[in-house]
Order: C-alpha cells, then sequence, then structure tokens
C-alpha cells in the first residue's frame, strides 16, 4: 500500500523551505520524512521580483527534499505573505431563497458573496474567507445557519484575506516554472496556526506572530475563529542590518552573530542585546498598535505566541512579554514524529502547517472553515469550501 504524503513549500523572503509530511493514520498523527532548504533569489518582502531567480530556489530546495525524503515532488501547497497579504471584515445580506424560510448552503454562499462586494479589497484577490457570525431575521445564529428556517433576512460578518493579483501570478507561475503543480495557494500566517496553535488558545483568545526575514505576520484568534491578521514590513534582516552598524562588522559576521554562531569577544553582551532589543521592541510595538485598533490590546488570556525565525533570539520571548503585557512564548511546529536529520524550529512552522493542510480530507468539521483559491494552470482559480485541521 502507497503512503499517502503531502508537500508544502513555505517561499520566503530569506529561505524557501520545502517540508514533506506523511500522513499517519494508525498512529492519529503526521511525520515528517524530508525537508529543503535554499536560500531565497527574487524575492522581496514576501513577493517575486524575479521569476527566474524564484523558481531556481525553489527547484534547489524541492531537490534537497526530493533526496532528504526519498520521494519525488510533483505538486504541493505553497504560502502566500508579504506586504500585498491584507486582510478586511465585512457584512452583508440576503433574501432568503425558499418558500418555507430554509437556510440553503446556496444562501450562505450568495451572503457570502454580498459580503465580499463590501469589503472593497481594490486589485486584491480574495483567498480566504473566514464567516464570524451569522444573524437570521435581526437574531444572532449559534453555529452555522444551514437548515434553519426564517422569515426573511440572512446576514453574515466576514474576515475576508486578500493578496495583490499579481503577486499570486507571479507566485504561482515561479512554482510552475520550477516543475511543481501548485494544487492551492494558502496564507502564511494560517499554515502556521496549523501546528503552533491548539484549540485551547484559539477559543481563549491568542495572538499568533510570525517573525520572518523582511515582515512580521501576526493573526488574531477567538473563540476559536481568526478575527484579523496583519503584515508589518519589518523583520528579522532588520536585526541583522542593525547589528552590522552597531558593531562595524559585515552583515555576514552579524548574522551568525544573531544566531550564536560566533561570539564577539569585544563587544559586551549587554550592548549586542541593546541593539536586538531596540528592533524587537519596535515590532511589539507594531503588534501592541495593532492591537488597540482592534479593542484586543491585553485582552487576550492565551497571550502571543511566536514563531518563525526571528522567534529564535534569546530575548525575544521576555521581550514580548514586557511590551504587549501579555503571556508570551516562543513555540515549535507541533508535528507527530519527525526523520533524522529534520529540524523541528520555529522557521518550519508554515512549510510543515502547508503539508499537514493537504491532508484535509483528515479533518473533522468543528472547526472554522478556510475558503482558499484552488490555483490552476495561469491562476485559472475556483473557489472551494475545505475543512481544517483537528489539534
Amino acid at each position: 500500500m502507497s503512503r499517502k504524503i503531502s508537500v508544502g513549500i513555505d517561499i520566503g523572503s530569506h529561505n524557501t523551505r520545502v517540508a514533506v509530511i506523511e500522513n499517519v493514520k494508525e498512529k492519529n498523527g503526521f511525520a515528517v520524512l524530508g525537508t529543503g532548504i535554499a536560500k531565497s533569489s527574487g524575492i522581496r518582502h514576501g513577493y517575486v521580483v524575479n521569476r527566474e531567480e524564484a523558481s531556481r530556489s525553489i527547484r534547489e530546495a524541492v531537490r534537497a527534499a526530493e533526496k532528504s525524503s526519498g520521494t519525488k515532488i510533483k505538486k504541493a501547497l505553497i504560502s502566500i505573505g508579504g506586504i500585498g497579504l491584507e486582510s478586511a471584515v465585512a457584512s452583508g445580506s440576503h433574501i432568503i431563497s425558499r418558500i418555507d424560510g430554509e437556510v440553503t448552503q446556496a444562501d450562505v454562499d450568495r451572503v457570502i458573496a454580498a459580503s465580499e462586494e463590501n469589503a472593497h479589497l481594490v486589485n486584491k484577490k480574495v483567498i480566504h474567507g473566514f464567516p464570524l457570525s451569522f444573524k437570521l431575521d435581526g437574531k444572532e445564529v449559534l453555529g452555522h445557519p444551514e437548515g434553519m428556517r426564517g422569515m426573511k433576512l440572512l446576514e453574515a460578518k466576514v474576515l475576508f484575506v486578500a493578496s495583490l493579483d499579481q503577486h499570486l501570478d507571479s507566485m504561482v507561475r515561479a512554482v510552475e516554472d520550477a516543475g511543481i503543480e501548485v494544487l492551492d495557494m494558502v496564507a502564511a500566517p494560517f499554515a502556521a496556526s496549523l501546528v503552533t496553535l491548539t484549540k485551547a488558545q484559539r477559543t481563549a483568545g491568542c495572538v499568533l506572530a510570525n517573525i520572518g526575514a523582511e515582515t512580521v505576520s501576526i493573526v488574531v484568534f477567538e473563540n476559536d475563529k481568526p478575527i484579523s491578521l496583519q503584515i508589518f514590513p519589518i523583520g528579522s534582516t532588520d536585526i541583522t542590518n542593525d547589528i552590522a552598524l552597531g558593531l562595524r562588522i559585515s552583515l555576514e559576521e552579524a548574522e551568525n552573530i544573531k544566531k550564536g554562531v560566533l561570539t564577539q569577544k569585544d563587544v559586551p553582551q549587554k550592548k549586542l542585546d541593546e541593539i536586538i532589543e531596540a528592533r524587537l521592541k519596535d515590532i511589539f510595538d507594531l503588534i501592541e498598535a495593532h492591537l488597540k485598533k482592534i479593542n484586543r490590546n491585553g485582552l487576550l488570556p492565551a497571550g502571543i505566541i511566536l514563531t518563525g525565525g526571528g522567534a529564535n533570539l534569546h530575548v525575544t520571548e521576555e521581550l514580548a512579554k514586557a511590551s504587549l503585557k501579555l503571556p508570551a512564548r516562543v513555540t515549535i511546529p507541533h508535528i507527530l514524529e519527525n526523520q533524522k536529520g529534520t529540524t523541528l524550529d520555529a522557521s518550519w512552522a508554515v512549510a510543515y502547517g502547508l503539508g499537514i493542510l493537504g491532508f484535509d480530507d483528515f479533518y473533522g468539521s468543528d472547526l472554522f472553515q478556510i475558503n482558499r483559491v484552488r490555483a490552476k494552470t495561469h491562476l485559472d482559480s475556483a473557489i472551494s469550501w475545505v475543512k481544517q485541521f483537528l489539534p
């Protein structure tokens, strides 16, 4: 019997990561069969600036993953991130179509479509739609409205996540040029949430912050639903640049010092920490400002969960706790097991989440659904409803 395998490709500004995941049903979980990583070229702030270079990086990471896993990779789910990604909450209404007043799936689809029209996302393509709440004849609906009966009107409040059309098109074409069929595109913050958050955290309320090389993405959860997403054009590369300037050393040395690979004997640890903390404080100030904007600052019991390459700095957790006045912790992906030589640090959360999302038939229906754009050749896309994950 052949193994069931899924592949996720996380195309970041600094690195492109490929994860090969196996669905281990007899153990009720997943295993990492292999990984591949390559330095990203042709990517800036999460979007493609040189398709040929980006495709070359993807091809290199895929080859490494094939060698590591012993699996030929032909298709994959890919991440969409970068500063072109944004979210908007919009509401819409629709008159119930059936004479007997029963709400059908078609009614739900139409009210979500009406909400999308009211989102006014100019030059953007919606890649996810998360219904936050429904009302039937003015009364709040607990759960899904399908099958309920009303007199006239169905209303919905929906969180939409969208990205620039040209960004999506360029990313898909770069992956296709590398010889990989794109099965789906998923916003990177949601992919990371699959393997970093528990249902208890999502229900109580938390913010997941992914500190990447050139961007920081946050997604806020409450009552087991995402309620906001935001991308900031700042990342761990800015910390490297600050270290290089502050210590008057090369970027290569600064990156190695930041990672703890090298030590700078002539520079006190205190000065190095001050440089790193100053930039991290800028990041957490941006997160705090966004939480204030949506009236959630200091009101998320599960706190801030940190992931991404920049989360691995030794001062990140304590500084987040002090800056945001919330519980804070750096997390690693929750994977059943991994093959020798693969890693489970925070920088792999998106790639692993993408791989796991490929097993959509594995999951139950009690979690929020995710409206994904199914990418086909040349971005001939169609909307499909699929189920998410169980913790």
